[in-house]
């Protein structure tokens, strides 16, 4: 079902005030793009459908990654090539958080900060992976980055996957050990990755000041993890809800007040158990918060470590997956192919783009290409 209300409408009631609102030019491209997204500024196509011969007409969509319309399709398509780099084993969740204290280095210094947190989340693993008294074997871990809350608030964090055990010296898996239940232990995790983090930061040559070191090295760092997932294919499933997320879905939004010019969106609270609410926000202030999440240009947001990485994907990960027993999974459903979307009409033949049009419209003679088929708009 589509959404109501959309954060390009928030953009669009407030497209004067975008530039001020912006941290960066990147920033300010960025919302301009998704304000536009599929409408006729982006220009568009005409589709025929291959079954009715059917003609639809749709604007294009702008295809960035902060677009809360543009990301089905894309988690989609990557699901479908993790499916065969599964391992038959169990997979924890794991999530690396960092102090609000480094916030503010985040805004202006994106790639060092939210780079410095990968980093020093892999060492970590890397650290009790390699020693025998943990594991004795070369781990792997998938780990997407979020920066906000609920509340779209900035909070940076890890979402981390990561199989229950690795690869001896002698090439041979090795289960994690604690009978399955957790991988290591989260206190000592958390000790190590505290300290990974602010060297990483310290050789990165940002200045902090020793005032802030001090304050982080004071507090209590947590890094959270889940028991196992139930099996390897859930590991696909939850991966879907987290790899191409953004600060807020459409479908959150649930009032937009125009004359008041206020927004409205649900929000959970997780420490009341996960208590539904509802926040009231200016629409200056709602896209204020969203522009927190833009990342830096080029900054890579998912990312495959050591026997997950992509130098081990073409040879070495098929034999692990033959020694694991590793069964090929089945093609996740979709409502609808990747490559090519369902007809809306006969819901069986597939369209295929038979005309590109600009942001002027379709050309003149467009009506020639109906052929006696009625026009249909897309979404």
């Amino acid at each position: 079902m589509s959404p109501q209300h959309k954060v390009a409408d928030i953009l669009e009631m407030e497209q004067l005030q975008l530039k001020n609102l912006s941290l960066t030019s990147w920033h300010y491209r960025a919302l301009q793009a998704i304000r536009r997204c599929r409408t006729q500024a982006m220009g568009g196509h005409i589709d025929k459908c291959d079954c009715c011969h059917q003609l639809h007409i749709s604007y294009n969509s702008c295809r960035n990654r902060h677009c809360p319309t543009c990301q089905g399709h894309k988690r989609e398509e990557w699901i479908r090539a993790r499916e065969n780099e599964l391992l038959n084993v169990p997979y924890f969740h794991l999530v690396f958080t960092l102090p609000s204290e480094f916030n503010s280095y985040a805004l202006s210094h994106g790639k060092i900060v939210y780079g410095s947190l990968f980093r020093a989340a892999w060492q970590t693993l890397q650290q009790f992976g390699d020693n025998p008294k943990h594991l004795g074997g070369r781990m792997g871990m998938i780990a997407v980055l979020h920066t906000w809350g609920q509340n779209m608030s900035l909070h940076p964090h890890l979402h981390c996957i990561v199989p229950g055990g690795g690869l001896s010296k002698s090439g041979t898996w090795k289960k994690a050990k604690n009978k399955g239940k957790y991988l290591f232990n989260v206190k000592s995790m958390s000790k190590v990755f505290k300290a990974k983090y602010v060297a990483e930061l310290r050789k990165s040559g940002l200045k902090i000041p020793q005032e802030v070191y001090n304050e982080v090295f004071n507090k209590k760092w947590v890094v959270y993890a889940e028991q196992p997932f139930r099996s390897p294919k859930y590991v696909i499933e939850y991966l879907g809800r987290y790899t191409h997320k953004i600060a807020i879905s459409n479908h959150r939004i649930i009032a937009i007040d125009r004359k008041n010019r206020k927004v409205v969106f649900t929000a959970k609270e997780y420490r009341h158990g996960g208590k539904k609410v509802n926040l009231t926000v200016s629409a200056q202030e709602f896209i204020r918060r969203f522009a927190l999440h833009i990342l830096p240009k080029g900054f890579t947001r998912i990312r495959h470590y050591g026997i997950l990485s992509s130098s081990w994907k073409k040879e070495k990960l098929p034999r692990l997956q033959a020694e694991l027993s590793t069964e090929k999974m089945e093609p996740v459903k979709t409502e609808q192919p990747l490559l090519h979307r369902r007809c809306p009409v006969c819901k069986k033949g597939r369209l295929h783009t038979i005309l590109l049009f600009h942001d002027r419209g379709p050309p003149a003679n467009w009506s020639a290409l109906l052929k006696d088929k009625k026009l249909i708009m897309g979404d």
